[in-house]
């Protein structure tokens, strides 16, 4: 019965550790701009990818301390620079995402129906 036990709360932990709640297509509206939206889709394994960002491609992400981190590239100027931005998650919920760096906030909705 122990045994099952440790099994049971293992599995609970390593399903924990995935971060479900946050995978998935987020956007938010681009500033000065309502009518176009931006963001990224956080997928399986840490794999990340832009939407609707030419010149900013997220490619990796993960969740640590209660922040997310995303890395990519910055594609410009006949230059390519890798980055790295790291958000504290002030709110996530099935529908909304809102990341804080400093001052500085982001809200996003998630997209259901994203290319």
């Amino acid at each position: 019965m122990k045994k099952l036990l440790f099994i049971c709360f293992g599995l609970f932990l390593s399903a924990c550790g995935e971060n479900s709640e946050i995978k998935g297509k987020w956007i938010e509206l681009v500033p000065n701009m309502p009518e176009i939206q931006q963001g990224f889709n956080l997928e399986q394994g840490g794999v990340a990818e832009s939407i609707n960002m030419a010149t900013l491609q997220y490619y990796a992400w993960e969740v640590k301390d209660n922040k997310l981190i995303l890395s990519g590239k910055s594609i410009g100027n006949h230059q390519t620079i890798d980055f790295t931005e790291e958000y504290e998650i002030a709110i996530i919920d099935d529908d909304k995402l809102v990341l804080k760096n400093g001052d500085y906030v982001r809200e996003f909705i998630r997209c259901t129906d994203c290319e």
